[in-house]
């Protein structure tokens, strides 16, 4: 979307209010939701054009509708990028993303880091696929390029991880991933191209899980593809056609809504978990912090580097391993335990024993995940009543009662 007085791009709060719409005969101010399955057309040959892709326009919802084009069109604007592909949900994008660019044979290197069933679809079900999964270290680079074999084609990770907030050097690991002719794909989930924007450091696909920030309220599910017109907007959006893992007009309009609104947002996520993992920081019953905001974390200054702000996400490991961390969760009553995140509403969950809990222990170990560990997706409520709501069971714990 360019500023026709200047040919110049508009900012990305702009980008998220405004582009990607075409607006119907009818001048329609908010974005219009097309619930149909199919389409008409003017004549037996506009009908063979289409299906040939000889001419554009509309075909079958499964693979093309109004108002999910207008949630590709918007996102990829803020990303940066050429093509985006809308699915059902962030494991649907990713699914998508492996099956329309890999075959029997092809190798990945993944993150160790990475939602638990990230893992389990590596591990289970795409090496039924004949493709098989190496996992490294997020932060070590030289681990990254060791594992890289003549037959791998896609480097995977999430930065910051699920839930340890761990972070990847994208311009680094694409300087890896591209000297060996391998994708580089990053999960932005946690982000959002409001604070950080992987294809401007170098990596060739972004995938989203809109049903988190990109919705921002917990209302539907939904994800997302982004990146460059041959392997998106051709290769993943030709397994999407055929295979069907398709964003709702409904669903795509409510992310559309929450596009609008999600730079505000994100500010304030940051506000709010910044402040709350200073406090968790110096509380007696917390072990440790992990938020790439506080000085302590060790990629800080990466954060700093690539990303323009912290992000929503705190976790922290309690003293006294999975029953102290129960009685904290069980003690909440503002917070809702829940598995979701980005929501206004903070939320609060045990990873060991629910994200992540199809690992193995020794994965989960692997990953760095204790029984000890919560994760609290920080929401919009007052920062006084978050702090106060957790210090009921941290408070207790600390007391030994």
């Amino acid at each position: 979307m360019k500023n026709k007085d200047n040919d110049k791009e508009y900012g990305l709060a702009t980008l998220a209010v405004r582009a990607g719409q075409v607006r119907t005969p009818e001048g329609e101010h908010s974005e219009a939701i097309f619930p149909t399955s199919s389409y008409v057309f003017g004549s037996a040959r506009e009908a063979a054009a289409r299906f040939a892709g000889d001419e554009p326009g509309n075909i079958y919802s499964r693979f093309t509708n109004p108002t999910v084009r207008t949630f590709q069109d918007r996102l990829a604007a803020m990303e940066g990028g050429e093509a985006c592909v809308a699915t059902a949900s962030g494991m649907a994008a990713i699914l998508a993303t492996c099956l329309g660019l890999l075959r029997a044979g092809d190798h990945i290197v993944s993150s160790r880091s990475i939602f638990g069933t990230t893992t389990v679809l590596f591990n289970n079900y795409l090496a039924r696929c004949g493709i098989e999964t190496t996992y490294v270290e997020l932060s070590d680079n030289a681990a990254w390029e060791a594992a890289i074999r003549p037959e791998t084609r896609l480097l995977f990770l999430e930065t910051p991880s699920n839930p340890l907030t761990e972070l990847g050097d994208v311009r680094a690991l694409a300087e890896i991933a591209h000297a060996r002719d391998c994708l580089l794909v990053v999960d932005n989930c946690f982000c959002t191209p409001i604070l950080q924007r992987p294809l401007d450091q170098g990596a060739d696909i972004v995938i989203h899980s809109a049903t988190k920030y990109l919705d921002g309220q917990g209302r539907c599910v939904g994800g997302a593809v982004v990146g460059d017109a041959e392997r998106v907007g051709q290769e993943v959006f030709g397994f999407l056609r055929t295979a069907g893992p398709t964003m709702s007009p409904f669903n795509a309009w409510v992310f559309l809504k929450g596009l609008e609104t999600l730079k505000v947002r994100m500010q304030a996520h940051c506000v709010n978990a910044a402040g709350l993992a200073r406090w968790l920081e110096v509380h007696p019953a917390v072990e440790r912090v992990y938020y790439p905001g506080l000085e302590s974390h060790p990629q800080h200054a990466l954060a700093r580097e690539q990303q323009s702000d912290f992000g929503g996400i705190v976790s922290f490991d309690v003293k006294g391993g999975r029953d102290a961390a129960w009685q904290v969760i069980d003690a909440t009553e503002l917070l809702s335990i829940t598995a979701n995140l980005g929501d206004t509403k903070s939320t609060i969950t045990h990873p060991a024993t629910t994200t992540h809990g199809r690992l193995t222990p020794e994965a989960r170990a692997d990953s760095g995940i204790g029984d000890g560990l919560i994760r609290v997706a920080v929401g919009l409520e007052d920062i006084d009543d978050i702090r106060a709501d957790l210090a009921r069971g941290l408070d207790a714990v600390a007391d030994g009662s």
